[in-house]
């Protein structure tokens, strides 16, 4: 699946006066993960907001959040989502076959 990416300031990405495209499954995690629910007005239920569980001890809410989100924006999870170490582990990709799966995109 390709897409739009976005530079680190969350701008459409550029180079050479057009628009960057490429593959968009870590980016649109790391937007699934820092977006809260009601923050994109197309898609008001997206977004697993991962600051919210940062001094909660309900672990299993959150990887139980990235596993629901995750397969709801159409990607395949190979593995539960695990912490190791303190960092969040997520094996998920979109399908190669299915490149219109996506729920939506954010922007």
């Amino acid at each position: 699946m390709e897409d739009f990416l976005l530079d680190d300031d969350n701008n459409l990405a550029t180079a050479d006066g057009d628009f960057v495209f490429g593959d968009p499954t870590l980016q649109n995690q790391n937007l699934l993960l820092s977006s809260a629910p009601g923050e994109w007005k197309e898609n008001p239920t997206i977004g697993i907001d991962v600051e919210s569980y940062l001094l909660d001890e309900d672990i299993g809410g959150l990887l139980s959040a990235v596993k629901k989100e995750f397969e709801a924006d159409g990607m395949t999870m190979d593995d539960y989502p695990s912490f190791e170490n303190g960092v969040l582990k997520v094996n998920a990709r979109y399908d190669a076959n299915d490149s219109n799966k996506s729920r939506g995109k954010p922007f």
